[in-house]
């Protein structure tokens, strides 16, 4: 069965309206002599917090009862999830607690608690996803980063847009953490261009859903890549049967390759983003011989430091 509906996308589209930017589809001629096709960048690091999240988070928040909301939420996240989930609690006046493993970058810990949510170090993810449990007994509500269907819908919403600006869209490629943005999206674009192909998009070190299609199952890892925001230790079913019916095929890019790609969207799009966006790029050139007419690159996010831009060029020669 699969975790989302288009139904659902829909609904989840009205009831974001007020409270997230609808971001803009932008071509790139650079891009698109490189590959030779038509280029077009979902530029959703033009979201509010820098990255697709606050679209799930405020769909998740809205489909709580008002005593759910009144009694708080706890939230797992190492990156981009946290932003989004405190962003969303601030707006709607709902009480988050965000549950970090250890070694998340200080940039990310910072701005969740600007955005007024109360912050908790603990030793690992698996750690942190007990401890949610945990919270969850003592009556707040647990929100999953993934694997939940209003996050999925939320997600989806991005999806709508992209069609809605380009009708002719034959090919999507979207990056794949623990799957939540792949599922929603995919549903959301199947849904209108059941022609269009979906490229899921993966780092070599945070391959969860490649290990789990080869496995036939979710299969846990221990995230390695530097695209921390794509480090889910493992797939859900839900996310795993999304992939099998709607993606042609899920590419795995080196972190050397989404760093090159990052550094040529910065100096030619003037684009800032995260190698978990930037690897769309990567993964359009290893199949750039198979494109369709007008491929779409979806950029999930773009909350690096320029530190982190300088020691990835350091790190890999680029």
């Amino acid at each position: 069965m699969l975790p989302v509906s288009f139904s659902q996308v829909q609904a989840a589209a009205l009831a974001l309206a007020p409270h997230v930017h609808r971001t803009p589809l932008g071509a790139s001629r650079t891009l698109s002599e490189r590959l030779g096709t038509r280029v077009s960048l979902k530029l959703e690091v033009f979201q509010k917090t820098g990255s697709f999240k606050p679209r799930g988070a405020f769909c998740q928040l809205l489909n709580l009862t008002p005593e759910e909301r009144r009694r708080g939420v706890v939230g797992v996240s190492g990156g981009n999830y946290a932003q989004g989930l405190a962003y969303a609690g601030r707006e709607l006046g709902v009480p988050v607690r965000i549950l970090v493993p250890e070694g998340t970058p200080a940039h990310y810990l910072s701005a969740t608690r600007g955005y007024g949510a109360e912050v908790e170090i603990v030793p690992g993810i698996a750690r942190a996803f007990a401890r949610a449990e945990e919270y969850a007994g003592q009556g707040r509500t647990a929100l999953h980063p993934f694997d939940d269907q209003w996050m999925m819908a939320g997600n989806g919403t991005l999806g709508l847009e992209v069609v809605e600006d380009a009708p002719d869209t034959s090919d999507v490629f979207v990056s794949i953490g623990g799957g939540g943005l792949m599922a929603g999206v995919a549903t959301a674009v199947k849904g209108l261009l059941p022609q269009a192909r979906i490229w899921g998009v993966e780092t070599l070190g945070c391959h969860a859903m490649r290990l789990a299609l080869d496995a036939g199952r979710p299969v846990e890892m221990q995230p390695s890549s530097i695209a921390k925001t794509l480090a889910a230790p493992w797939v859900s079913e839900g996310t795993l049967a999304a992939a099998r019916e709607h993606l042609e095929e899920v590419v795995v890019v080196p972190d050397a390759a989404a760093v090159e790609a990052l550094v040529l969207i910065l100096e030619r799009a003037k684009i800032l983003t995260e190698p978990a966006a930037s690897c769309t790029l990567a993964a359009a050139e290893v199949v750039r011989k198979r494109l369709g007419s007008h491929v779409v690159l979806i950029l999930c996010g773009g909350n690096a430091s320029l530190a982190d831009v300088a020691a990835w060029r350091e790190r890999f020669g680029v």
